[in-house]
């Protein structure tokens, strides 16, 4: 208990000291409800979007892809057929030229899609038994990486240095896993990058958080407080403000209500992690974001009970939105976001 407090005294003096004066304002503007706007309504499952300048891309479990255009108010999709089968998209990346879509399993492939004339290309495939692949992320234009679950007893960590042209797999490097322990492809945030850095989640038997300050070439990992001990229990969804300050939650998918030990905060780059909002709040969490411009203090969590705010670096919480459709959600700017789940895109617009 002594921990939580000296975290949360620490946060909110960083946040105040560092924070430009436009920062101040927006935290003390809470918001207080939310218009969503459809975008897309078809017969699909989004766990996966990534913006690129007015295009909102996404990828489906049953392997179609495409994007929004929200300057023209049109939509362009397309699908993959891999050896007769649909890709099961749950992750998507960028750079400046291509987007990436990776699959979990029976396929687990990444597909390069050209940003210019939409030509598709398989860039890397896995055909090992067990092969599930969960999240996938750019550092800047020639380096990314994706995670996966265990091959043996290590993460199955894949990088790229040439702009995805090729992925490599580097585990051997990575720190041991527990028996039983993996990541959760909830809605491609079990992986999160900042800078340099690189951050991995897993449940199961243990919720631990995997770093590495270098692009993925060394890797330290660290215990979390949030429930774990069943299958469907651990860290399903991380954020990092910046450097230092950071947010996981997730819960028992099991028991999608408890709101107990399923949200922590760090504010030293995940080396130690205290509770938050204990019995406030969201249950079960399937995606966690800072809010733009915010401090580090504004989240938005998207859950099995709806939209939820937080304004005090999740502390207290409150309900802005009953919609339970969404896995997934990304910031355009401070006010609009885009949110994506069961057969629908939409855009939020948050108001203060």
């Amino acid at each position: 208990m002594r921990f939580s407090y000296f975290v949360l005294f620490a946060l909110s003096f960083i946040c105040c000291e560092k924070a430009p004066k436009e920062v101040l304002i927006a935290e003390r503007l809470p918001i207080v409800d939310v218009q969503i706007e459809s975008l897309i309504s078809d017969s699909m499952s989004v766990r996966a979007i990534s913006i690129s300048k007015n295009l909102i891309w996404y990828a489906t479990s049953t392997g179609t892809y495409g994007y929004y255009d929200l300057e023209n108010n049109k939509r362009f999709k397309d699908s993959i057929i891999h050896d007769k089968t649909s890709p099961h998209f749950r992750g998507i990346a960028q750079n400046s030229s291509n987007i990436f879509l990776l699959s979990t399993e029976k396929p687990s492939v990444i597909y390069k899609i050209d940003k210019k004339n939409n030509t598709s290309q398989l860039v890397f495939e896995d055909k090992q038994d067990g092969a599930f692949y969960n999240a996938i992320q750019f550092w800047d234009e020639m380096s990314g990486i994706a995670v996966g679950d265990p091959q043996g007893n290590k993460l199955s960590i894949l990088i790229t240095r040439d702009g995805g042209r090729t992925w490599q797999k580097m585990n051997q490097l990575l720190p041991p896993l527990f028996a039983d322990e993996y990541g959760f492809a909830a809605s491609n945030t079990g992986l999160v990058v900042h800078g340099m850095h690189a951050w991995i989640t897993t449940g199961g038997s243990h919720a631990r958080v995997f770093h590495s300050g270098d692009k993925g070439k060394i890797w330290k990992v660290y215990e979390t407080p949030i429930v774990s001990g069943t299958k469907m229990s651990g860290i399903f969804t991380a954020d990092f403000y910046d450097d230092t300050i950071g947010i996981i939650a997730g819960g028992d998918y099991e028991n999608q209500t408890a709101n107990t030990q399923n949200k922590a905060i760090t504010i030293d780059g995940g080396k130690t992690w205290s509770l938050i909002g204990e019995g406030e709040g969201p249950g079960y969490t399937s995606c966690i974001q800072f809010v733009p411009n915010s401090g580090g203090k504004q989240l938005i969590a998207v859950s099995s009970q709806g939209l939820y705010f937080s304004d005090d670096s999740g502390i207290k919480w409150k309900q802005i939105s009953a919609n339970t459709n969404y896995h997934t959600l990304r910031f355009l700017n401070k006010h609009v976001a885009i949110a994506a789940g069961k057969n629908r895109v939409d855009k939020l617009t948050f108001n203060r």
